[in-house]
């Protein structure tokens, strides 16, 4: 019984002399840690690394991977393409392995209207100056699309277009009311889930890019729209875009939205939502051809649209 004892005590007290021990080594490897500087990234031009594709060999780490102790500092870094999207790149990654993004010049001029009475569209083109090379980033699209509404051709007799359009009183509604919300193709996948099929989404589409937007200067607006939201940040002499929305347009109309008013001739409006809330604008010299169906001359979005 007493050998057992001895026993016990003998190796509890090895176990308490090792773990002192390990204590000792570990403030000596901790203070190490503290007072050494902290490791630079490494350098691709020093270790003559530059990889094409994602090549996880291709690295860059002063500490030895076999290496017992680690310093949790030296973090490696790399000099393949992939790094660029993985932002684990070294810091001249760019510069030694030559990283050339894609160039693209400026947009040209938009085209004619497509169609010369009612609504229609547009576009642009840019092309590309530089071809991305070494995982540089890649091109951007080179071709934009927007609505335009035509009216150069709309009756044999312009004056008599206009008169009609003249007489017309636009019924407006909020912007927020409208289907063609404008987002971020890459906001939300969502927003397509109502389509049965890829056909559906694509009419959908070419529809909101038939969109146009009329710029009106208002002469006079009714106290009443001081008390309706949207409207009352209506004032006289101030400046409101309107968006008319495929849906909206009316093919004996020449394909145009109602009310939409002509070019430098004063016509009436009115709030859907309260018929005391009305008022009278100018319209802008022709802005609607020349303003896309995603952004309008006088602020970043429509703040109504035509019903």
């Amino acid at each position: 019984m007493y050998t057992h004892i001895h026993l016990n005590r003998k190796t509890s007290w090895r176990m308490m002399s090792s773990m002192a021990n390990a204590a000792r080594v570990g403030k000596v490897i901790l203070l190490l840690f503290l007072v050494r500087p902290a490791h630079s990234l490494g350098s691709c031009k020093e270790a003559g690394l530059c990889c094409t594709g994602r090549d996880a060999s291709c690295v860059v780490q002063k500490t030895p991977q076999n290496a017992i102790i680690e310093d949790l500092r030296d973090t490696p870094c790399y000099c393949d393409h992939a790094c660029l999207k993985l932002n684990d790149c070294c810091p001249d990654y760019r510069q030694t392995c030559g990283v050339q993004d894609c160039q693209v010049s400026e947009w040209g001029p938009w085209s004619e209207c497509d169609n010369q009475c009612g609504s229609g569209s547009q576009e642009r083109t840019r092309v590309i100056a530089m071809e991305p090379s070494r995982g540089g980033k890649s091109c951007p699209p080179t071709l934009q699309k927007r609505g335009c509404q035509g009216t150069s051709q709309c009756g044999t007799n312009k004056s008599t277009h206009h008169k009609a359009a003249l007489k017309e009183m636009a019924m407006l509604l909020p912007a927020s009311f409208g289907a063609s919300r404008r987002m971020n193709d890459s906001h939300d996948i969502r927003k397509n889930l109502r389509f049965r099929n890829a056909e559906l989404a694509q009419e959908h589409s070419e529809d909101s890019t038939n969109d146009y937007c009329v710029t009106f200067e208002l002469t006079k607006v009714s106290k009443a729209c001081h008390k309706e939201k949207v409207f009352n940040s209506l004032l006289d002499g101030g400046v409101v875009c309107v968006r008319c929305e495929h849906r909206a347009t009316r093919d004996y109309l020449g394909g145009r939205c109602g009310g939409h008013g002509v070019p430098g001739r004063i016509t009436r409006w009115t709030s859907l939502t309260n018929v005391e809330c009305h008022g009278k604008w100018l319209r802008r010299p022709d802005e609607s051809q020349e303003v896309s169906s995603s952004t309008c001359s006088c602020t970043e979005d429509a703040l109504l649209i035509f019903v």
